[in-house]
């Protein structure tokens, strides 16, 4: 879960903080007096996010439902109380649309992504949201599916008309702290990855800055073009399987998927059903691309940093430059 599953896609968080989280809201929700704090995230719910979205691509295109939803489509967790919701869908031009939520009276969590098909270039688009009684964890992007500093023409392509919008919302929502260089690959320059107290005003600001990026992203599918250059969209898939390799080894939401669900469950939502395609696309694994993580008895690190570098503000400008070398880490 962003994140992840991914919490989604929160590339960058750590795990052990999003752990500590669900740890404090799940000792608090065994009071028999639930506090009004706790009352108060029960209010919020991303349903409201997952059916706009499904509306607004369903009024765009025909969306079918996915293969994986006979097996993936809802659990309970361990503890009985909390429910884990799944949807899957695909299109003529969209590979895999999904989504997991999570609920109880002490958390709520939406991953929602979408890849499009190896046909086209199109960014993936993510979000991961986490809330908590006190705090939420944010990641909306559309995580570009090529390096953006080796391809400007990709940035100029995809991006250049999202940067308004994109500042906008940095605006609205400051940049959350600490980012892993190895993440940074994985994100663009309109990435919104913040930390705010729960609050109805927050969340509806959210909830705009979803819609705008989702319908971004659908205007990106509804223009694109497909391939027809077959190294190209060997080049596209390899590039999707890289993200989805990553992804499903160093997300940060493992931890509370492997708590809620067990850690067999857990792997196997992680990998066939928030990552699904790294089985499909390519054959490589996680130290095929990325070698620096191998430890000396062959097995992967577990840091989820190799470099140690992190930025603490955000590493763009306000044209989509990248600044982060002339930044201090």
């Amino acid at each position: 879960m962003h994140s992840s599953s991914s919490l989604s896609s929160c590339l960058s968080l750590k795990s052990h903080s999003l752990t500590s989280l669900i740890t404090s809201t799940n000792d608090n929700s065994r009071s028999k007096k639930i506090k009004p704090h706790v009352l108060q995230v029960s209010a919020f719910s991303y349903q409201k996010f997952i059916h706009f979205a499904l509306s607004e691509a369903k009024s765009r295109t025909v969306l079918v439902a996915s293969p994986l939803q006979e097996k993936f489509n809802s659990m309970t967790a361990m503890d009985g109380r909390t429910e884990l919701k799944m949807l899957s869908f695909q299109a003529s031009k969209i590979r895999l649309l999904r989504s997991l939520s999570i609920e109880n009276e002490a958390m709520q969590v939406l991953d929602f992504a979408a890849f499009a098909r190896p046909e086209f270039d199109v960014p993936i688009f993510c979000a991961n949201f986490f809330t908590a009684a006190s705090m939420n964890i944010i990641v909306l992007d559309l995580n570009p599916l090529h390096n953006l500093i080796d391809k400007s023409d990709y940035k100029e392509k995809y991006y250049k008309s999202l940067f308004p919008v994109g500042l906008k919302y940095a605006e609205l929502f400051p940049w959350g702290g600490k980012l892993t260089s190895e993440s940074l690959q994985f994100f663009s320059p309109v990435v919104i990855w913040t930390k705010f107290t729960t609050s109805q005003y927050r969340h509806d600001d959210l909830y705009s800055a979803f819609v705008d990026y989702y319908k971004a992203w659908l205007e990106l599918v509804d223009l694109a073009v497909e391939e027809k250059d077959a190294s190209q969209i060997i080049c596209n898939r390899e590039a999707q399987h890289k993200y989805l390799t990553w992804r499903a080894e160093k997300d940060p939401g493992h931890g509370v998927l492997k708590r809620l669900i067990g850690e067999s469950l857990a792997k196997d939502v992680i990998r066939n059903f928030l990552f699904s395609g790294i089985d499909e696309l390519g054959s490589k694994g996680f130290l095929d691309y990325f070698p620096e993580y191998r430890c000396n008895d062959g097995n992967i690190n577990e840091k989820r940093s190799i470099i140690g570098k992190s930025f603490e503000c955000r590493p763009w400008d306000a044209k989509g430059e990248f600044i982060g070398n002339n930044m201090k880490i």
